[in-house]
């Protein structure tokens, strides 16, 4: 009987998915760790050393005089995390501990290394046993994911100081330097003991290594790529104290989310976040991409490169896929998810991702990513236009819209894709098929940008991307406005149901069609007034689901929560569109909310402040990566920097009323050249490594 088998003989009704945001986390690549505050990893949990999407270590606790630490202190930012406690059992008597355990953990892909340090500040020797006990079971992550937490454990291969666990992908070897004075079996893992001995003043220290090496290959065996990116020369200073280390934390994160492209090593994306979705997610990692611009192309590159590969080829209903179409997300095995979800490990469930590769490839191009690159990737633009324009548009109506045939597919293929989140006013969830508002604009941004890029390489199809994106606007404009009868005023619904009809709930979705050439100046101030108006806007960033809805949960997953790249994604917005005072009131309470979640931003949160802080959402993914990217959205909108390349042109309009005081950044980029823009107090604007030949223009 394998560790699957037994577990899925748990009855359903006892799965709940595990909660997080208790939990450090640290991320290298393909690899991820969960464990206590205290660094335990404890059996019978989520928690555990993960690569590849398997548990490769499920028991990792360390003893002193028989006892675990008490935890005092811990901090986990990237790949890295560090652990204070007080080994209480020993030392001196009395109410302050003396002798400390120190963990210092550090992933670097798939090997991962703890060092563990007594030190005393005893008045006497301590002599006590430290024991450290490892095992493995081989869970599949997708499995944890679905509260099934308890599997047979994989036996250990013990010699006198190493143990090996042999999966049915992977070898884990675990060596110890100093060598242990005892290894052996503990259940099927393995317990090490050595000797403490450690005089005042004095620290001994032990290295666990854990090395994973694949025996074979999966479809999807990506390795680490946060070394293909330069954003090590990216500074940031503020009058506001909070800002940089939010984004030092976020880049940081963000840089240990990266993968390379299995059929491309040289190309990186984004992994959308750990621990769940360590993988090629075309929204989120496009989305990422897009925020990360700023600081290089690199990423957009290898971002537009790799959901090119994969683009749809053909007409397959199981994997939601359509010639044209960019997939969802690529899985190293099937997904078997909670209530009937079953997704293959290749799966195109997504109405927006193919208009928002196309909206990153424009902005790449104006940000200095090279002719050569662009034209490669034509005949990609060509068929993500012919989708989005063809089988993207199912019905006469001529919207782009979604419904799973499948019965095990995703229900809403938008960013809100749980199944509650397409909501009437009153609460009544809408029926498919389903044509989301934040679709159809990017659609439009997507045709508007794909013409002015065709235009600047003299290639042909500009004037039908128009065509095509002006009648796209006046359909937005003809079915998707709502005059609330309750005093809301007139905003854009969310969605059109499946009958035509309206979905009036008020939500954050109207907020990602600013900015994306939908809008007149009359219609962008509605929306900047409802994104901003006390049922959306709350102490710590936009609601999803504005809390006057039927519905209404702020703790929902996208009924009610705040989550950090939307609150971003519409602070965007409203500087495209003019609206400053929206945008910097809205960057200061996403500064708020990072520094509340200790500059290291989750992946959503409720925003109802609870003692001037907001409530975690316990599931959320940390860090995710448009989650850690807005932090770079906070930068870019702040100090107002455009970059179109192409047209010879920089531009600068930093937001008034400045939202962090004077600022400073450098480290920005436009094609190979490394930027400073600084804003004093009083606004002047002042830029240093701005290349010859470039047309700098500021704007008050």
């Amino acid at each position: 009987m394998t560790s699957t088998d037994a577990v899925d003989q748990t009855p359903d009704t006892s799965l709940r998915q595990p909660w997080l945001h208790d939990l450090s986390i640290t991320v290298d690549g393909n690899s991820t760790q969960l464990s206590s505050q205290g660094g335990d990893v404890e059996p019978g949990s989520a928690q555990g050393f993960y690569v590849d999407d398997v548990r490769m270590l499920n028991c990792l606790l360390v003893r002193v005089a028989g006892e675990p630490a008490s935890p005092v202190a811990g901090q986990a930012q990237g790949a890295r995390a560090e652990f204070f406690g007080a080994a209480r059992a020993v030392g001196d008597p009395g109410a302050d501990p003396t002798v400390e355990v120190r963990r210092v953990r550090t992933l670097a892909g798939s090997r991962l290394v703890e060092e563990v340090s007594v030190i005393s500040r005893a008045t006497e020797p301590v002599r006590a046993t430290l024991e450290i006990e490892i095992g493995c079971d081989a869970m599949p992550i997708g499995s944890v994911k679905g509260g099934r937490v308890v599997a047979d454990q994989v036996a250990a291969t013990l010699t006198a100081d190493a143990a090996r666990f042999a999966t049915d992908r992977h070898d884990v070897d675990v060596s110890f330097a100093p060598a242990p004075v005892s290894l052996e079996a503990a259940g099927r893992g393995a317990l090490a003991r050595f000797e403490v001995s450690v005089d005042p003043g004095q620290t001994q220290t032990w290295q666990v290594a854990v090395t994973v090496a694949r025996r074979h290959a999966s479809g999807f065996d990506a390795d680490p790529g946060g070394d293909a990116v330069t954003w090590g020369h990216v500074r940031v200073t503020a009058d506001d104290p909070r800002l940089a280390p939010l984004v030092t934390q976020s880049l940081d994160d963000l840089r240990h989310l990266l993968l390379r492209d299995p059929l491309s090593p040289e190309d990186v994306f984004a992994a959308a976040g750990t621990p769940w979705y360590l993988t090629l997610f075309g929204r989120d990692s496009i989305w990422t991409a897009r925020m990360m611009l700023p600081f290089g192309t690199e990423l957009a590159a290898g971002t537009l490169r790799a959901l090119a590969r994969r683009q749809g080829a053909q007409d397959d209903s199981e994997r939601a896929e359509q010639p044209g179409k960019i997939a969802h997300e690529v899985r190293r095995t099937a997904y078997q998810g909670a209530a009937g979800l079953s997704l293959p490990p290749l799966y195109y469930g997504t109405v927006d991702a193919t208009a928002l590769w196309v909206c990153l490839l424009v902005e790449a191009w104006r940000w200095g990513l090279s002719e050569a690159e662009v034209r490669e990737l034509l005949p990609h633009l060509r068929a993500a236009l012919g989708w989005i324009t063809g089988p993207g548009q199912p019905d006469s109506d001529g919207l782009l819209k979604y419904l799973d045939t499948t019965g095990h597919g995703l229900a809403n293929q938008g960013w809100k894709d749980s199944g509650d989140s397409m909501r009437f006013r009153d609460g009544r969830v809408a029926e498919g098929p389903i044509a989301l508002v934040e679709a159809q604009a990017y659609a439009v941004e997507a045709l508007l940008g794909a013409a002015e890029l065709l235009e600047g390489l003299g290639e042909p199809g500009s004037e039908d991307a128009r065509r095509e994106a002006e009648l796209l606007r006046e359909r937005i404009q003809a079915g998707y406005w709502v005059d609330g009868a309750d005093g809301t005023g007139r905003y854009l619904a969310m969605a059109l149901d499946g009958q035509g009809r309206a979905v009036d709930g008020l939500g954050s979705n109207m907020g990602h069609v600013l900015g994306t050439g939908v809008l007149s100046a009359q219609e962008a101030q509605s929306v900047a007034e409802q994104v901003t108006g006390d049922e959306l806007l709350d102490d710590f960033g936009i609601r999803t689901f504005g809390s006057g809805n039927g519905g209404f949960n702020p703790i929902g997953y996208h009924t009610g929560s705040v989550w950090t790249h939307d609150t971003a994604i519409v602070a965007l917005g409203l500087a495209r569109e003019g609206q400053d005072a929206g945008a910097a009131t809205i960057l200061r309470r996403l500064l708020s909310a990072g520094a509340s979640f200790d500059y290291r931003y989750p992946e959503l949160y409720s925003g109802l402040p609870m003692m001037g802080r907001p409530a975690p959402y316990p599931a959320s993914c940390r860090p995710q990566a448009w989650s850690a990217a807005s932090a770079a959205v906070l930068l870019s909108v702040a100090v107002g920097l455009q970059v179109d390349l192409p047209k010879g042109e920089i531009r600068v309009r930093p937001l008034r009323p400045a939202p962090f005081g004077a600022i400073t950044v450098s480290g920005l980029r436009a094609g190979r050249a490394e930027i400073t823009v600084t804003v004093d107090a009083q606004g002047d604007v002042s830029l240093s490594g701005v290349p010859d030949g470039l047309e700098v223009s500021i704007s008050a």
